[in-house]
């Protein structure tokens, strides 16, 4: 009972955080505007589904359209906003926020998970490659349009899973998976996938500027369509996720440990890489390459919360929502704006920094 209230406690603080932090967020900006109309506008952009019918939905791989479920909605709400606001609050800074949000939850959850594999604070979820992969697959579709006809986005997601497996695959022999093995195909991988992507940035020509943009991370075009994709991705797989978390605590006390004590261990490192690398490749694939998330915010929650992965992972998430939310808001806020991977390295590397010199953690 004592660990089920620190997890709700936590959880409706961290919730309630987020929810001041998006206020903030959609109030700030060229056009100022209070949180009392920032909360009525958010208010009536919310929709409830009332139906379900079957329409056509064009797909990003190669424009074909299928036959896709579509909702009906209903607005509940109708609070007297002024229009200008309304547009600006629902249409340009919310899509934004909402995808900050989504894609900072599913990092620090991606975070936590593969500090907990590893058993090492200073693991992210790019350490086996997923985000050097995404950036691999968007860069040749930005350099080479006409030889790779595909979305950016598609090809950023089937890089990222694609890496990740590559690198499972070459770390697998008779059947088991060492860490060590994992983390150093990871380096491996990473390193040649870094040359292929400075090759292709070399020959972009015009599309310099554009692939740079996204390798450091960006939501300035950010819209509806994309939170629809990468949101139900992501909480599925954090889902998934903390339907695992005792195999999590289990795995801290080591393999040969945690066998012993009745875990399944290479076919549960199986599934925490695959949820892992799809929650990370869902997230790079609609923002880019933003860093420190799935680094910082899991490691100063466990300071925080401590190692059990049944409040560490819930809380993380929520915390790299509203940590990515704040750090976006700040890019967007300056005379000119920035990329968000900026900020957040900005804000993550010094802070890393302190931890080493200050706590210990070489260790979980």
């Amino acid at each position: 009972m004592e660990r089920v209230g620190r997890i709700v406690s936590w959880s409706a603080g961290l919730t309630a955080i987020l929810a001041v932090v998006v206020v903030a967020s959609a109030g700030l900006g060229p056009a100022r505007i209070g949180p009392v109309t920032v909360a009525l506008a958010v208010l009536n952009a919310v929709a409830v589904p009332t139906g379900a019918g079957l329409g056509e939905r064009a797909l990003p791989l190669l424009g074909w359209s299928l036959p896709a479920p579509s909702l009906e909605f209903v607005r509940p709400f109708a609070f007297d906003v002024r229009s200008s606001h309304q547009t600006i609050v629902a249409d340009i800074r919310l899509p934004r926020i909402a995808l900050a949000a989504t894609v900072g939850f599913g990092l620090a959850a991606a975070g936590t998970v593969m500090q907990g594999f590893f058993r090492n604070p200073l693991a992210d979820p790019s350490i086996i490659g997923v985000s050097t992969g995404a950036a691999a697959g968007a860069v040749a579709v930005i350099a080479f349009p006409a030889l790779l006809p595909v979305g950016l986005q598609p090809a950023a997601f089937a890089g990222a899973l694609a890496t990740a497996f590559l690198v499972y695959a070459i770390a697998t022999e008779g059947g088991r998976t060492p860490v060590a093995t994992l983390l150093l195909a990871g380096v491996a991988v990473q390193a040649f996938l870094g040359a292929a992507i400075s090759y292709m940035l070399v020959h972009s020509g015009d599309s310099l500027r554009e692939a740079m943009i996204w390798l450091m991370g960006r939501l300035s075009n950010a819209t509806w369509s994309d939170v629809s994709v990468s949101l139900p991705v992501v909480l599925v797989g954090v889902a998934v996720l903390a339907a695992f978390t005792r195999e999590m605590n289990v795995l801290l006390l080591g393999e040969e440990d945690a066998h012993h004590l009745g875990v399944d261990v290479e076919r549960t490192k199986l599934l925490l890489l695959a949820l892992a690398s799809v929650v990370t490749a869902a997230g790079v694939a609609v923002a880019g390459v933003i860093g420190f998330v799935g680094l910082v915010v899991p490691h100063v929650m466990r300071l925080l919360v401590g190692p059990d992965h049944r409040i560490l992972l819930p809380t993380s998430a929520l915390a790299g929502a509203s940590f990515l939310v704040a750090t976006d808001t700040l890019a967007r806020a300056g005379p000119a704006e920035v990329p968000v991977g900026i900020v957040t390295a900005a804000f993550g590397a010094p802070f890393f920094l302190y931890l080493l010199t200050e706590r210990e953690v070489h260790a979980l």
